[in-house]
This record gives C-alpha cells, sequence and structure tokens, in this order.
C-alpha cells in the first residue's frame, strides 16, 4: 500500500493510520500488533504533515511482519540522536499551538516497533524504515 502525504494538511492526516488499521483488524491481526502498527503509522504521517515539503508512506504486510516505510522530501534531520529524545521538538510555535509537535513522534515509532532505522540527509529528505513481527 502507498499513501501520500501532504504539508500541513491536518484535514486529512490520519487517514493512512486509519486505513491501515482497518485493513489489519480485516485480516485478523492480533489487536496488539493493530494498535503498535496504527501508533507508528499516525506518528509518521504527522512527522510528514509537520516537518517535512511532503512524502509518502509505503505499507508491506506479510505472513511474519508489517514494514511502514516514512519517506519524505524536505530539510532533512541534522542531528539524529537529538531529534530522537523525548520532548525535542524542531515544531514551530503555531503548529504547537494545534496541539503538535511535543517531540514523542520519532521515540514513539522506535518504542513501539519490533526494528527502526531512520536515514536522512540535509536538503533531501528523511527515509525512516520500521517493522512490527507478526510472528
Amino acid at each position: 500500500m502507498e499513501y501520500e502525504v501532504a504539508r500541513n494538511d491536518f484535514a486529512t492526516a490520519g487517514d493512512a493510520s486509519s486505513n491501515i488499521k482497518k485493513i489489519l483488524v480485516q485480516l485478523g491481526i492480533n489487536p496488539q500488533i493493530v494498535r503498535r502498527t496504527a501508533i507508528v503509522t499516525y506518528e509518521a504521517e504527522m512527522n510528514l504533515v509537520i516537518h517535512s515539503i511532503g512524502g509518502k508512506i509505503f505499507v508491506n504486510i506479510s505472513p511474519k511482519e508489517i514494514e511502514i516505510i516514512a519517506e519524505d522530501k524536505g530539510p532533512g534531520i541534522e542531528d539524529i540522536d537529538l531529534v530522537m529524545q523525548e520532548g525535542y521538538s524542531t515544531a514551530s510555535n503555531d503548529i504547537r499551538e494545534l496541539g503538535f509537535g511535543a517531540g514523542m513522534g520519532l521515540p514513539n515509532m522506535k518504542k513501539f516497533c519490533d526494528k527502526f532505522d531512520i536515514a536522512s540527509e540535509i536538503n533531501k529528505g528523511t527515509t525512516v524504515n520500521m517493522k512490527i513481527y507478526i510472528s
């Protein structure tokens, strides 16, 4: 599955994670796995909406795992170790006034998946690859 995510599109933010959740429920996936997948996908969506100039989320479901890849075009991340710290955020005040930008996106993605990898290049973009094992 592939989902396009637009910059600052708060009206449709969360649609991809909701759709993926519905599909996993229909497939009879364990509710805890569905919950974890919904969390990491939602956090990835919000990061694309808030911090990038747009991107895509790819989801691959196999009998053994769910792979979520969030890929954006954007400023890139200068210091990955810093942004992985809970509470650190580069969100603007406008975004924070909307109730987002608490600095938990990437830490939550890492916390709720079984395998987490992030790669970023300044002025090119960021790719986050996450896997949640089903069995």
